[in-house]
Order: C-alpha cells, then sequence, then structure tokens
C-alpha cells in the first residue's frame, strides 16, 4: 500500500474543532494547532482535496472555531454527531469518504473523536493519516497515548507540511508556490 497522500486517493477530515471544546485546551498549544489547521484548510482548497468537516454535539459544544469558519468554503459537507467517532454517521457512510481509500485527521480531541474516528476508519479498510502537530488534547499525555495507540494500530502518524507537500509529489506542481506560502 502506498504510504504517501495522494490528492486523488484522499479525503480530508476536520474533527470537532469546536468553540467551547477549544477553550478547555491549554491556549498556546491550541493557538499552534488552528494555526496548523487553517494551513491544511487552504492548502486542501489549493489542491482540490475534499474537506469534510464533523461537530461533537454542536447545540452543547459550539461550532467550528469562527477563524476556520472563514477559511472553509460554502460548499464544505459539515455534519453534526453525537457519537465519538464519526464513522458511525450515516452521512459519512454515504458520501465520498466512503469511497477514498485514504483518509486525513486533524482535530480534537485525540484521545477520543480522533481516536475512535482513525481505529473504525482503519476498521473499514482506509489507509489512515493522523497530523500529530494539528491534533490535541486536554492533557498532552492523553495525546501522545493517542498517537502511539494510532500507530501501534496501523495509522501513519505524519505533519502538517508533509500532509501540504506529499499530494504534489515535487516542486512542478502547479500549486507549489501557494503551498510553500502557507509555511511561510
Amino acid at each position: 500500500m502506498n504510504t504517501i497522500i495522494a490528492s486523488t486517493d484522499a479525503v480530508w477530515m476536520l474533527v470537532d474543532v469546536q468553540t467551547r471544546l477549544c477553550a478547555a485546551m491549554q491556549k498556546d498549544a491550541m493557538s499552534a494547532v488552528v494555526n496548523n489547521i487553517q494551513r491544511l484548510i487552504q492548502g486542501a482548497q489549493f489542491l482540490n482535496i475534499p474537506l469534510w468537516v464533523t461537530e461533537q454535539y454542536p447545540e452543547k459544544l459550539g461550532e467550528t472555531l469562527p477563524e476556520l469558519q472563514a477559511l472553509l468554503p460554502e460548499y464544505t459537507p459539515r455534519f453534526g454527531k453525537l457519537a465519538f467517532s464519526a464513522w458511525h454517521e450515516a452521512a459519512l457512510q454515504e458520501s465520498s469518504v466512503s469511497v477514498a481509500p485514504q483518509v486525513v485527521l486533524f482535530g480534537l480531541e485525540a484521545h477520543i473523536c480522533v481516536l475512535q474516528t482513525a481505529l473504525d476508519a482503519l476498521a473499514s479498510g482506509k489507509q489512515v493519516f493522523v497530523v500529530e502537530d494539528a491534533v490535541i488534547s486536554r492533557n498532552e499525555a492523553h495525546r501522545l497515548n493517542a498517537l502511539a495507540r494510532l500507530q501501534a494500530a496501523g495509522c501513519i502518524i505524519t505533519n502538517t507540511e508533509s500532509v501540504l507537500f506529499e499530494p504534489m509529489q515535487g516542486a512542478t506542481h502547479p500549486q507549489f508556490k501557494a503551498i510553500s506560502g502557507l509555511i511561510r
């Protein structure tokens, strides 16, 4: 199986980056994660990669952060969920995510919703990438434990820059300058 993220094979998922959840995170760490997620959202658009957004119990935990919503195209699929794993949602099962062989996950919390979504995606036969510098938990030990569990289960643990550059496969890609500009 190819361990490189392909623009034609991947769906990216922004998992539960909501106002009330984010307020419970350590401020500096959350700021760094939001910065990386902003890059990923913009990169998905430059590379024409489908992006899905989930919100855990939005009536209680709020909507996706406004600074992220502002970057999302109007047509971005978004759905609320009550199950911790987004994989349990019927809307996801009936979407482009169900046919994509690769799923790239980022968001929060690493040890709950990201972990359960990733494990269920693996069980469904997907190749799962988790962006380690774009996931967070209230407790850093929980984030690190989740990443270790995910890697042991077969997920590929990666980082924002790798996720942005792998689909291009070289500096001749038409979006190379735009993507490079995201990391400066």
